[in-house]
Parts: structure tokens; C-alpha cells; sequence
């Protein structure tokens, strides 16, 4: 899901629009790290700075509010989610076109809180080969359409590895399901997301942004 928020972050910039992400995944928040953000945020008496990427895309996580980016939040629900509706109000990210929150995998306590105290246009729904056939996905769509936001699609990531001398795609998974899951429920296949060496190297290295092939180009239209 970090992967979807960055590469869609960094492509609606290349795109010459104005961008802010909100990593609301609070235990295990990696979105500092795909775009080469460190350091501590700072702030006034009117809330936090957002932080800037290399190409002026504002971005908070709760390891911009850290000592150090690799210590633990061990913190019970409650305060998690207290903790998100913050990184929301009191957090100045500017005047932005699009606002993207990256949230943690579940129907727990951040997607709630997400759904009810943050004005949400439209969820992606994201899933590996693997969770399209459990009822992962399904949970995910039902707990859309019980909070009444918007369904824009489905992205499926890990959906293929591509052979570098042929070209062919290869479904390591085994058959593709993603065309079928989505007519499921009703929703658009936006993407396949591939596992790519490009994209994993590019977020070990903070340079999520100097990706120059696109990955989500539906999913970039349809937002």
C-alpha cells in the first residue's frame, strides 16, 4: 500500500500538480523512507510544518515527529488513532490538489478513524495476488460502502514479474484473478503493479520521485 501511495504520489507530481501524503500507517510508517525524508518536522503556534521532498511534494509521518525514525510507537488503538485525526489537524501541508493517505492493511482502528474525521473523496483498494483470493478484500469494499465512501478501484500489487530479455509477463502467483475480483464487487481494475527491482531499489534509496517509468497510470486518470 506504501508503494501505491508513493509511485501515485510522485506521478500526479510529474504531472505538474500539487501533492501531500499523510502516512496514517502510525506502527510501521515507511513513506519518509521511499522519498528520502529525514530529519524531525518543525512548527509554530499555528500547528506543524509539513515536510518537503526533493520535488516540493509535502509529505508527515509519525517518523517526522520521532528522535529517532526507528523507534517503536507502542501505543494501544485509542491513542494510534488519536494520534491520526492529529497528523490531519494540526499538521499545515499548504494548499495541495490531491491529498493521499496511505493507511495500514485491516478494517481497524486508523480506517475508522480515517472514514469518519477526515472528508475522504474516494478509497483505492490495494491487494497482493494472495489476499484477492481470501476475504481480505472483501472486507475492505464492505467497510467502503457501511462508511458510504466512494469505491475509485483496485490496484493489484506484486501482480507479475516481467522477463527482462522477452517481455513476457510471468504470474508467479499463479492465474490472474484481479480482472475477476474487481468485477466482483463491481469496482475498476485500475492497475497491476509488477515486483520490479526499479521500484525496490528506487525506495531503498529515498528516490521514489526519479522513477521515470509509470507504474499507475489509470490509477493517476481515475483520481
Amino acid at each position: 500500500k506504501t508503494m501505491v501511495t508513493s509511485l501515485l504520489g510522485a506521478e500526479l507530481s510529474k504531472k505538474g500538480h500539487s501533492v501531500a501524503i499523510m502516512d496514517a500507517d502510525v506502527t510501521g510508517p515507511s513513506i519518509p523512507q521511499a522519498f528520502g525524508v529525514k530529519g524531525q518536522a518543525v512548527g509554530d503556534e499555528n500547528g506543524i510544518f509539513a515536510m518537503k521532498t526533493k520535488h516540493d511534494l509535502r509529505l508527515m509521518s509519525v517518523n517526522c515527529l520521532l528522535d529517532n525514525a526507528s523507534d517503536p510507537v507502542l501505543w494501544r488503538g485509542p491513542l494510534i488513532a488519536n494520534l491520526v485525526g492529529q497528523l490531519y489537524t494540526n499538521v499545515i501541508y499548504g494548499e495541495v490538489e490531491y491529498f493521499l493517505i496511505d493507511m495500514p492493511p485491516g478494517t481497524g482502528d486508523v480506517p475508522l478513524t480515517v472514514f469518519q474525521q477526515i472528508p475522504v473523496d474516494g478509497v483505492i483498494i490495494v491487494a497482493s495476488p494472495q489476499e484477492l483470493v481470501s476475504m481480505i478484500v472483501e472486507k475492505a469494499v464492505n467497510m467502503c460502502k457501511m462508511m458510504k465512501i466512494p469505491l475509485l478501484g483496485l490496484v493489484e500489487n506484486m501482480a507479475y514479474v516481467q522477463c527482462p530479455h522477452c517481455g513476457e509477463k510471468i504470474k508467479i502467483y499463479g492465474d490472474d484473478k484481479s480482472a475477476e475480483v474487481a468485477k466482483r464487487y463491481g469496482i475498476p481494475l485500475l492497475d497491476e503493479l509488477p515486483i520490479d527491482p526499479i521500484l525496490s531499489s528506487a525506495t531503498d534509496k529515498g528516490e521514489i520521485e526519479e522513477v521515470e517509468k509509470t507504474f499507475l497510470p489509470k490509477a493517476t486518470e481515475k483520481i
